[in-house]
């Protein structure tokens, strides 16, 4: 038996990995982390976690979708001093983001790195299609 994927490939690693794969009704993003639109990562955690979250929405869209479709959202932090201490600033900017406060589960993890060193949040969601 043969699963029915929808892929949607994009960026400098489209021939190694899907930046989401819909099955069903369940769709499956990559991690998508905080550069800006000419590939580099901004110093600012804050600035990062929005420019991912600009990713996931342009995933989102690919499958019409939007942030409401969201059910499940992982964050790989490489700092979780940094992280809890502007949490609030951080959770407000998401809540902006959603658009209300989000309805989602959330885990959030330190890593010891990311793909790149300058990275430091990635974004990795999980959404239920319309």
């Amino acid at each position: 038996m043969s699963l029915q994927k929808k892929l949607y490939r994009n960026g400098p690693y489209a021939d190694l990995f899907s930046q989401g794969v819909q099955v069903g009704n369940s769709l499956h993003m990559a991690g998508q982390v905080g550069t800006d639109a000419s590939g580099s990562a901004p110093d600012s955690l804050l600035e990062q976690m929005k420019n991912a979250y600009q990713h996931v929405e342009s995933v989102l869209e690919e499958f019409e979708c939007t942030m409401d479709n969201v059910v499940e959202e992982t964050w790989f932090v490489t700092d979780m001093h940094e992280c809890m201490s502007q949490v609030q600033e951080l959770f407000a900017a998401r809540q902006a983001i959603y658009g209300k406060p989000p309805e989602v589960a959330q885990t959030v993890v330190q890593v010891v790195a990311l793909v790149d060193p300058s990275l430091k949040i990635e974004i990795k969601c999980v959404a239920i299609t319309d």
